[in-house]
C-alpha cells in the first residue's frame, strides 16, 4: 500500500495508539481473521482503516447511521455490561443493574451516627439525655428513622450552634 504510515517503515512517524478491547460476534471475528491473513495486514490496521473510513461522529447523519447499525446488531444494547480486570490479567464479564435499597426504618446507634455524620458517642449522649428519640431494647439503642429526621428538622430556629443542647 503506497503512503502507508506504518511504524515499521523507515522515515515514517509512529502514530499514537489507544488500546481497544471489544467482543464481536464469532462470524465477524472470523471474517476479520481471514481478511488479516489474506491481506497479510494486522487486524489493528484493518479495524483502524474501517473506523477512519466509515465512522463519522461529527455529523447527525453519521451518528444516526451508527445508531442504526449498533441497534440492529446488538439486541438489548441498553443493558449494563460490567468488565472486571484482575491482577492476573483475566477478565470477568457480566451484566448488572443497580437498584437503590430502601433505608432501614429501625436504626442502630451506629446507623444514626452515620446518617447524621457524627460520632456514635454523641448520639448515645443525646439518647441517654432523652433529647434524641430512641429506645433501649435488650441493652441496645434503637431509633425510628422518621423520628430521628423529624427531631433533626425540628431544631430551634434561633440555635445557630448546631449542638442541639
Amino acid at each position: 500500500m503506497n503512503g502507508d504510515p506504518r511504524p515499521d517503515r523507515p522515515g515514517h512517524a509512529k502514530p499514537s495508539t489507544s488500546a481497544l478491547y471489544v467482543r464481536i460476534p464469532t462470524p465477524e471475528a472470523e471474517k476479520l481473521d481471514r481478511a488479516s491473513f489474506e491481506l497479510k495486514a494486522p487486524k489493528q490496521d484493518l479495524v483502524s482503516g474501517l473506523v477512519a473510513r466509515y465512522v463519522d461522529p461529527s455529523s447527525e447523519a453519521g451518528l444516526a447511521a451508527l445508531r442504526e447499525l449498533g441497534l440492529r446488531q446488538r439486541p438489548g444494547a441498553d443493558s449494563r455490561r460490567v468488565i472486571v480486570e484482575t491482577s492476573d490479567d483475566s477478565l470477568t464479564v457480566g451484566r448488572h443493574s443497580f437498584r437503590a435499597s430502601e433505608p432501614a426504618e429501625v436504626m442502630t446507634l451506629e446507623q444514626v451516627a452515620e446518617l447524621l455524620q457524627v460520632p456514635s458517642e454523641a448520639i448515645e449522649e443525646q439518647a441517654e439525655a432523652g433529647s434524641l428519640p430512641g429506645r433501649r431494647i435488650g441493652g441496645e439503642w434503637r431509633f425510628g428513622r422518621r423520628a430521628v429526621l423529624d427531631w433533626l428538622g425540628g431544631g430551634n430556629a434561633g440555635d445557630s450552634t448546631g449542638d442541639g443542647d
